[in-house]
């Protein structure tokens, strides 16, 4: 025969009173003995209050967000008479043996976590319409779980501290089996058996960049097409305008010209200012020209983008890059102004080099390379001049595009460079 039996609000310790921060159960609810029914949220931890019976609740007393003191009435349930104890000494010697089986992974650091591909942009949001306690979703949000991935195991589908370990760990299973069936690790050596060493740390632009360069140089079928131009008649450009740019502030460099002629190049080659479909059926033709250039930074590389930048003339375009620059190097840049980038430049010729593979910034398909420009003899109408000819290359999606399309990019740009007018003339169309 069923009783009716009140359960009220545990000795709280320290604290005259906690906020319930989640109500986890309903009138008609029925209850194992041990089953929770509230978090209660003090300054120093948040922890849930078991049943001590089992049963049906009756009347709830409490609502969520409210204050409670030790003795405030939780509710009134109709017990069969167990009570908690006798559930916690059935399920303890399981508990004990599982202990003892798995000792070395009853805790998953956030290092080991690393890696995962989860969608963090619920970091910063409250799990809503997930049950589960603080605790847990701390835990969550330290090791970047997605606890809406879950399948709780408590009551009403709350999600346990259980439930979330099963769920790191067959993440983590799962990454290690993959990366041994597509790729051998390298091993592991003891580098300072041989001598002195330094450990350094990674910068965090280091620690965010290298996964996506390594995914990118895994999942794309790069192609590198190299050419060269004559730039003889754009520096000289170049030159005679850089004292007028120089009275307005402008610091002109020959990257500007490069991006304006990259422009030209993929408004009469869309494909190459695209994004293949992850199903890998059609591409995404952008209407639009973003382009990202690298930029070094004492903490890594950045890659500001210039927007609409086929709309810009040569001037504003080096305004931008003066101005984005200079922000990535004093952490100011703001984070739209790396995002929206459809196709990437990365110049090396400020630092040297005759030219260079450059990797993919997908989920773009092509990235220009360009190194250092030297003066060569070149033969011109019968004799050899010094000409300063400019190295590039350029990296790109096979599945987009095959070596012909690749050949006839290269070759317009080099066409472009090599006669600024054409390049001029259609900035004034």
């Amino acid at each position: 025969m069923s009783k009716v039996e009140k359960i009220v609000i545990p000795d709280l310790g320290d604290f005259e009173e906690a906020e319930i921060v989640e109500v986890l159960v309903s009138e008609g609810d029925t209850l194992k003995a041990g089953d929770p029914l509230l978090t209660l949220e003090t300054e120093k931890a948040a922890v849930d209050v078991p049943s001590p019976f089992s049963g049906t609740i009756h009347t709830l007393f409490v609502k969520k967000g409210s204050k409670s003191k030790a003795g405030d009435k939780i509710c009134e349930i109709s017990s069969d008479g167990k009570t908690v104890a006798e559930a916690q000494q059935k399920q303890k010697q399981p508990k004990e043996e599982s202990i003892k089986q798995e000792p070395t992974e009853e805790l998953l650091t956030e290092t080991q976590f690393e890696g995962v591909e989860q969608d963090t942009d619920f970091i910063n949001k409250s799990f809503k319409g997930v049950h589960a306690s603080p605790s847990v979703r701390k835990l969550a949000r330290e090791l970047g779980v997605d606890l809406t991935l879950i399948t709780g195991t408590g009551m009403k589908g709350r999600v346990k501290d259980e439930d979330l370990k099963v769920y790191v760990k067959s993440i983590l299973s799962s990454k290690r089996s993959h990366q041994q069936a597509s790729i051998p690790e390298v091993p592991e050596i003891d580098y300072g058996s041989f001598g002195e060493i330094e450990v350094v740390p990674l910068s965090r632009i280091k620690k965010i960049s290298g996964p996506r360069l390594h995914a990118s140089w895994l999942n794309i079928p790069h192609v590198t097409q190299h050419d060269e131009a004559d730039i003889n008649e754009i520096e000289q450009i170049r030159l005679n305008t850089k004292k007028e740019a120089a009275q307005q502030g402008i610091r002109l460099t020959l990257l500007s010209y490069i991006i304006k002629s990259a422009c030209k190049v993929l408004m009469e080659f869309p494909e190459f200012n695209s994004s293949i479909k992850p199903n890998e059926d059609s591409l995404t033709i952008k209407k639009y020209i973003n382009i990202g250039f690298a930029t070094d930074t004492p903490q890594g590389l950045l890659v500001p983008v210039i927007k609409n930048a086929d709309q810009k003339d040569i001037l504003t375009i080096a305004t931008e890059l003066s101005e984005l620059s200079e922000s990535a190097r004093e952490k100011k840049i703001k984070l739209e102004d790396l995002q929206g980038g459809t196709f990437t430049i990365s110049s090396l010729g400020g630092f040297g080099g005759t030219g260079f593979t450059p990797i993919i910034n997908a989920p773009e398909v092509a990235i220009l390379g360009v190194s250092r420009a030297q003066v060569k003899p070149v033969f011109l109408n019968g004799q050899f001049l010094p000409r300063l000819i400019l190295p590039f290359s350029l990296s790109y999606d096979h599945r987009v595009a095959d070596g012909v399309a690749g050949i006839r990019f290269t070759s317009r740009l080099k066409a472009l460079l090599e006669d600024p007018e054409t390049l001029l003339d259609s900035m004034d169309e």
